[in-house]
């Protein structure tokens, strides 16, 4: 043991090694940098040895030096290596959490690229010379499009509930059925958030019925807010009962001083329900109704970046702008180009819809899909001969805690290699190529639905699929 200890050659004659300078030089590397890695690399093989854990080569040896060099190298390109990379999406969900959401479309995507080469008008009125404010870039489209007096937006929407409940009903009471009181990813309650607000839950009715009365019965001299929250990422079926958004805006209206504040989540902005798909709110009918403030998401229906918008009543957003923690939830400038560049195909109405990938994805027809696998399918069986494949009718998710009930028909390619588990091939598929592939694994059956896959995609997918034609 101490012999190879002796024979591990110190650090400075490495340095002098061949390989080490072209380490230095392809990955353009700081000597200070690469000479740390290389004392890790080092110190972890010492211990290796005196642990008797060393499986290696013997130290000295030439094949020792070529080892030890090899594993610095997987080390820094481990080191300066992205961990958030590119994935295809072919499980056919769109709005894939563990994903990413939704994709933004080109025009978000070319505007945040212009706003963060350059410097921007982020808070300064080009026309003035003066000051502004960075609300201004998208409050207009989203009064435009939702019909608000106001908005502004913060990074997310747990962000936008918390701010809302803050700064309108600190101390005060908040009214809210036992039925809308829901959980979403990672734990976060809408009550749990309300409590973290200083706002005081006034829990009424029953998991599955809420009645008006309920809502008129808890209304007392301390009520600061009537609560409506979208319970977007579950449904409740059978004998139920829930009040309307305009029959919670009349009651309010009756009452001084009471707010008619509604959560609608998933932030459609675009009215699904006349392609028979859902049952989503749109921001812009409720706003009409009367309510005082919505908030809701920018990275779910809306198909943009993660935030969360904050539209209604100018006084109320007013309130909200000046509040001290609008600075604490604000969003960066990447945020703003990419709502704005999302914003702007919504205003443009039906035609500039087709360009948000979110609504294109959830829009598109079992008929395109049929076509589109069809062909893949007759791509792929020119190639190899070494899967078997089947097109077969199966549903897509929407995804994101949005439209749990939905259940978009489609059309599937199920594959199933003549030497690989669907398991092995989804595996290699996730982790031997880049971009990654991740599909859908169903009875031994890998499963790609194209849906949420572009045309670019496609192509790549069928070269990653013929290349492990041969286990």
């Amino acid at each position: 043991m101490k012999e190879w200890l002796r024979s591990i050659p110190p650090v400075h004659e490495l340095q002098n090694h061949r390989r080490f300078l072209t380490l230095l030089q392809d990955n353009k590397l700081d000597l200070e940098q690469l000479t740390k890695q290389l004392k890790e690399v080092v110190d972890n093989i010492r211990e290796a040895i005196l642990n008797d854990q060393w499986t290696g080569s013997i130290p000295g040896t030439n094949h020792f030096i070529e080892e030890l060099f090899t594993i610095l190298d997987a080390k820094v390109q481990k080191q300066y290596s992205y961990t958030l990379e590119k994935v295809i999406n072919a499980t056919g969900t769109i709005l894939h959490t563990n994903l990413g959401r939704a994709r933004l479309s080109e025009n978000a995507i070319n505007h945040v690229i212009d706003t963060a080469r350059n410097y921007s008008n982020l808070e300064y009125k080009l026309t003035e010379g003066l000051r502004g404010s960075r609300h201004s870039h998208v409050e207009q489209l989203i009064k435009d499009i939702t019909g608000a007096e106001a908005a502004m937006v913060v990074n997310n929407n747990a962000s936008a509930v918390y701010l809302v409940l803050r700064a309108l009903a600190v101390d005060k009471e908040v009214i809210v059925s036992r039925g809308q009181l829901v959980e979403i990813g990672g734990s976060f309650r809408i009550s749990s958030i309300m409590e973290e607000s200083g706002a005081q839950l006034v829990e009424i009715g029953t998991t599955n019925k809420t009645h008006l009365y309920d809502y008129e019965k808890a209304v007392s001299s301390e009520t600061a807010i009537i609560m409506k929250v979208h319970t977007s990422n579950f449904k409740v079926i059978g004998f139920t009962k829930s009040v309307e958004t305009d029959e919670l805006v009349n009651l309010t209206k009756r009452l001084d001083g009471v707010i008619f504040y509604e959560d609608l989540g998933s932030g459609a902005l675009y009215d699904f329900k006349k392609h028979g798909i859902g049952e989503e709110p749109v921001v812009k009918e409720v706003i009409e109704i009367g309510a005082d403030v919505v908030t809701f998401s920018g990275d779910k229906l809306l198909g943009g970046p993660q935030a969360g918008i904050i539209a209604g009543k100018k006084e109320i957003i007013d309130r909200l702008k000046k509040h001290q923690l609008a600075r604490v939830v604000r969003v960066d400038k990447m945020t703003l180009a990419a709502l704005e560049g999302t914003l702007i195909d919504y205003a443009r109405g039906e035609n500039g819809l087709v360009n948000i990938p979110t609504v294109r994805d959830i829009l598109v027809t079992s008929k395109e899909l049929d076509v589109r696998s069809q062909s893949f399918v007759t791509n792929l069986l020119q190639n190899t001969g070494k899967y078997v494949t089947k097109i077969t009718k199966g549903t897509s998710q929407v995804g994101g805690g949005t439209m749990p009930d939905v259940e978009l028909p489609t059309i599937v390619v199920a594959l199933k290699h003549r030497e690989l588990t669907a398991e092995q091939l989804g595996r290699k598929l996730r982790i031997e190529v880049k971009p990654a592939i991740v599909g859908r694994i169903q009875k031994d059956e890998f499963i790609i639905d194209l849906r949420t896959v572009t045309a670019e995609e496609e192509e790549y997918l069928l070269q990653a699929l013929i290349k492990f034609s041969e286990a």
